[in-house]
């Protein structure tokens, strides 16, 4: 890492004198130092005000605060001159705790020193790191501090801070409930916090009243008084830092005609004027001390004394200080405010600023990044071998996970290449990285650029590629469809493989949307373009996400010359996986995803198109502790990338499973806050998923004709499917809870419609669906053959909760048919089931049916694990596997302290005193427990 930082303070920035004038903020102090100081206040903080609204100042007394009451604080300052440098802020803020980083679990450690820049160093082929695992060692080490005393860390300027450190620090701050650490955070208004949403506390400075306005007016060194106050009160608006500097302007000789007039600019405007005014005056080596100063802003101390810069005895230094333009911070100076460095470098020449930054970047050929950058900002005109410098620059960024800060090289780039094709190169390898960002308005304004740059084909295919690859992750599927689908049309003589690529990006728009005419349009267009044996993965990669019943046969038929093909590439492993999981073959689809992982575990980028099959997969396929891990890192991942589709993709597969598990209250909000996410006729995928869930959770309470209502949103009124592939799961469940609210009549015609949708491409998984649904609507003479039906493919044993609630179904028509000693059997199975997925609803279900047969149901052992949420099943499971606390939380993105408290709130649920006693409670809850009576 290329990091530079000077003393003790130079992160940080100076500590507000205590008897400095601070008025009108006394609620706004309390509010901050209850978070200090409380275990029950918010976490985190968001201080969010304008440029000298005092958040600085009141970071300053609330550090001040909580260090005096024995906290640990760590101190990190924005940068805007290194926000480019993924992991610098983070850097800055961790520097201290060298030694506890290296007690964190190895992969941890790893993981944080390789982004850090402070591990051994990594050879050029090795994946970019781990955000999740990243984040997990941040959550960790503040969690061990956190055992030791209270933390607080306090962030300043944090629109300045990376994006890389922001997504680390964004993800632990959602985990830090129940930890002694706080965070408060300062940033500008109208500055946007990657990570940190709507939904985190903040707290805004608003302007100060007449009254506090006048107050602190009194309390300057020389009050404005009569029309000049009323000039200063009318031109600061409430800001205290305009109030204190424009009132300083207005006691010098002649101030009144210096005073801007009333109204014209913003006041922004007015105080960079203000204080590139006093520049004027300053001997010659005090401004060019100013302005080296500007130029280097996070570069430390000693490079900028062999940069020439005088040190902070000099003589150069006074007049600037007493002109208010700097300070004195131990044995370094630092700006008063950011808006003086702004003015200071403003003011300057164009010429003087570029001689400004050769020298500095003379002085930093051991910093490559940083020396880049400086090369760049001294260049009046394109120049290749400085754009080659931020290419390398790039390029390291992109290995450290730093995908933001490569994209902005690259463009940088782009703008110094002398070529016009090598401009538009460098601004699609730019918009290449910046997809990984999710800022789809940067992808598209990087795209603009590239096209106007050139007329290469080539060229405008691969960038009309990267706008569409992130495109699809985003709400605006309809726009998105259209875009893409266009621009395949227009490639598919010239550039047939771009345009198959942007069908593949549109057939997953089709997927998200059911829009059955995306489907006619993607199929019109790929009949138009050449088959050839290159193209074929991909070919059937658009025939099975826009359409996989049209012909499922043929489609089922080529996945194992896929996947032998894919074999050695886990990315296309995971493609062919998605293909099984869309049509059915779910064993497919989990054997392509477990070795895809084995191989390669996917560092650093966005969820990919359908990145929500995995998740289903590991559901159907009775995995369900591996289905949550799978929605908790494509949530982690979608929200710090700010896609929102993809949130709401994972948070409908974690609802489904929360309700089956019995956490309704869970499961609710879950399906509510991904309908919240997204527009329902935009996004008719995410839609259906998210009715299944609240019919579920209703099913759960026994509130059926509330789950009816939900699980008949998922066809239209006339019984079709709402989403051609999301709804046909649904029928069963539909069936069941149509059965105990009387509404048979109108679920039969929904089941017998969607059969005949169907037909004979309905797969076996569907035909046992459609079997039980058929077998629950039935009068009860003619139920069984349905439920028989239902059971006797072997293959469904690979959906094991759907066969166990069939199961389940049968052993209770039996029972009521009179047939008991034939239901026993598929109880015990059924209920088997049951406890090893911790379905609690059915499990209780399965267990009054059981009874009620004459089984002999023993309850101790799976009556404790139900008692607990489904958080606190998986951490127990885990727990008796020997993982400890540390490797439990790596696994579920959780702090070693929250794990033990959910624990230690366990353990008496569970009857037991010891962490030894939790393996044979486990093994105890998946052995059958019951027997013939």
């Amino acid at each position: 890492m290329n990091e530079h930082t000077g003393g003790p303070d130079a992160a940080t920035g100076p500590e507000p004198d205590p008897g400095e004038p601070f008025v009108g903020r006394d609620a706004e102090l309390e509010r901050l130092f209850r978070a200090v100081e409380s275990a029950s206040a918010d976490p985190v903080v968001l201080l969010v005000g304008d440029v000298g609204m005092g958040k600085s100042t009141l970071l300053g007394r609330a550090v001040r605060r909580a260090g005096a009451s024995g906290a640990r604080v760590l101190r990190a300052e924005g940068s805007e001159s290194e926000s480019n440098l993924p992991f610098s802020a983070l850097h800055r803020l961790l520097r201290p705790l060298s030694a506890e980083v290296d007690e964190l679990p190895e992969r941890q450690r790893t993981a944080l020193q390789g982004a850090l820049g402070t591990g051994p160093a990594t050879p050029p082929h090795t994946g970019a790191p781990d955000p999740l695992l990243i984040g997990v060692a941040v959550l960790s080490l503040l969690s061990a501090l956190g055992d030791r005393q209270p933390v607080l860390l306090a962030l300043d300027d944090a629109q300045w801070f990376d994006r890389a450190s922001l997504d680390a620090l964004s993800f632990a701050a959602r985990r830090l409930e129940g930890e002694p650490v706080t965070m408060l955070i300062a940033v500008r208004d109208g500055d946007r916090l990657a990570g940190f949403d709507r939904h985190t506390p903040t707290l805004v400075l608003e302007p100060l009243d007449d009254a506090a306005a006048n107050r602190l007016l009194d309390r300057q060194p020389k009050s404005p008084t009569g029309h000049i106050r009323t000039r200063v009160l009318d031109q600061a608006g409430g800001n205290p830092l305009a109030l204190v500097e424009l009132a300083r302007a207005a006691t010098v000789r002649d101030a009144a005609r210096g005073l801007p007039s009333a109204g014209p600019l913003p006041l922004t405007d007015h105080l960079e004027r203000l204080f590139a005014a006093r520049l004027d005056g300053l001997p010659a080596t005090t401004t060019r001390a100013l302005l080296l100063l500007a130029a280097m802003d996070g570069v430390d101390s000693t490079i900028a004394a062999s940069a020439g810069q005088p040190n902070a005895e000099d003589d150069a230094w006074p007049p600037a200080e007493r002109a208010g333009l700097v300070r004195r911070t131990g044995r370094d100076l630092r700006f008063r405010h950011p808006l003086v460095r702004s003015a200071v470098y403003h003011a300057a020449p164009a010429g003087a600023r570029r001689e400004a930054h050769r020298t500095l970047a003379e002085l930093l050929r051991d910093e490559p990044d940083r020396r880049a950058w400086h090369l760049a900002a001294a260049c009046p005109g394109p120049d290749a071998a400085v754009s080659a410098e931020l290419e390398r620059t790039a390029d390291r960024a992109r290995r450290r996970g730093g995908h933001a800060a490569a994209a902005k090289a690259l463009q940088r780039a782009a703008e110094l290449a002398p070529r016009r094709e090598a401009s538009a190169r460098l601004l699609v390898d730019a918009a290449s990285a910046a997809v990984f960002t999710g800022d789809l308005a940067w992808v598209e304004e990087l795209a603009a650029a590239a096209r106007a740059r050139t007329d290469d084909p080539s060229l405008l295919a691969s960038i009309a590629v990267q706008a569409g690859r992130l495109a699809v992750l985003t709400l605006r599927h309809t726009t998105v469809f259209s875009r893409l689908t266009d621009a395949a049309e227009e490639s598919a003589v010239s550039r047939p493989a771009a345009a198959l690529d942007l069908l593949a990006g549109a057939a997953v728009v089709r997927f998200y949307s059911g829009d059955d005419t995306q489907r006619r349009r993607v199929q019109d267009l790929l009949g138009r373009l050449p088959e050839d044996a290159s193209s074929a993965g991909l070919r059937t990669w658009v025939r099975a996400v826009t359409d996989p019943f049209g012909d499922r046969g043929e489609l089922v038929s080529l996945l194992p010359r896929l996947a032998a093909e894919a074999e050695a590439r886990p990315e296309r492993l995971t493609t062919v996986g998605i293909m099984a999981w869309l049509l059915d073959e779910t064993p497919w689809a989990v054997r392509a995803f477990d070795r895809a992982f084995d191989r390669w575990e996917a560092r650093g980028g966005l969820p990919e198109g359908l990145g929500g099959a995995v998740a289903w997969a590991y559901v159907e396929r009775g995995r369900w502790d591996q289905a949550r891990d799978a929605c908790a890192r494509a949530t982690a991942v979608g929200r710090a990338a700010g896609l929102d589709h993809a949130a709401a993709c994972a948070a409908t597969v974690d609802a489904v499973l929360l309700a089956h598990q019995g956490d309704a209250t869970a499961a609710r909000d879950g399906a509510e806050e991904a309908l919240a996410l997204i527009d329902p006729l935009e996004s008719r995928s995410v839609t259906v998923y998210a009715r299944r869930a609240l019919g579920a959770a209703a099913a759960t309470e026994g509130a059926y004709e509330t789950a009816y209502g939900q699980l008949r949103a998922v066809f239209t009124a006339e019984g079709a499917p709402v989403h051609y592939h999301a709804s046909f799961p649904a029928l069963a469940d539909l069936a069941a809870a149509a059965v105990r609210c009387g509404r048979r009549e109108d679920a039969a015609g929904v089941v017998e419609r969607c059969a005949r949708t169907l037909a004979d491409n309905a797969s076996p998984r569907l035909r046992a669906l459609l079997g039980r649904a058929r077998g629950l609507l039935a009068d009860p003479e003619h139920a069984e053959p349905h439920f028989r039906a239902a059971l006797a493919d072997p293959v469904l044993e690979h959906w094991p909760f759907e066969r166990a609630q069939t199961l389940l179904d049968l052993a209770e028509w039996l029972r009521r048919r009179r047939r008991v000693a034939e239901a026993r059997a598929p109880l015990t199975e059924a209920l088997e089931t049951f406890r090893r997925l911790g379905a609690r609803p059915w499990i209780e279900r399965a267990r009054a049916e059981s009874r009620a047969a004459g089984l002999d149901v023993v309850d101790a052992v799976p009556d404790a694990l139900a008692e607990l949420s489904p958080q606190q099943r998986r951490i127990v499971r885990l727990a008796a596997q020997g993982l400890t606390n540390r490797e439990i939380g790596e696994k579920l993105f959780l702090s070693p302290r929250t794990v033990g408290s959910h624990l230690y709130r366990s353990f008496p649920k569970l009857g037991v005193t010891a962490r030894s006693q939790l393996r044979d409670l486990v093994d105890g809850a998946l052995v059958p427990a019951g027997h013939q009576g």
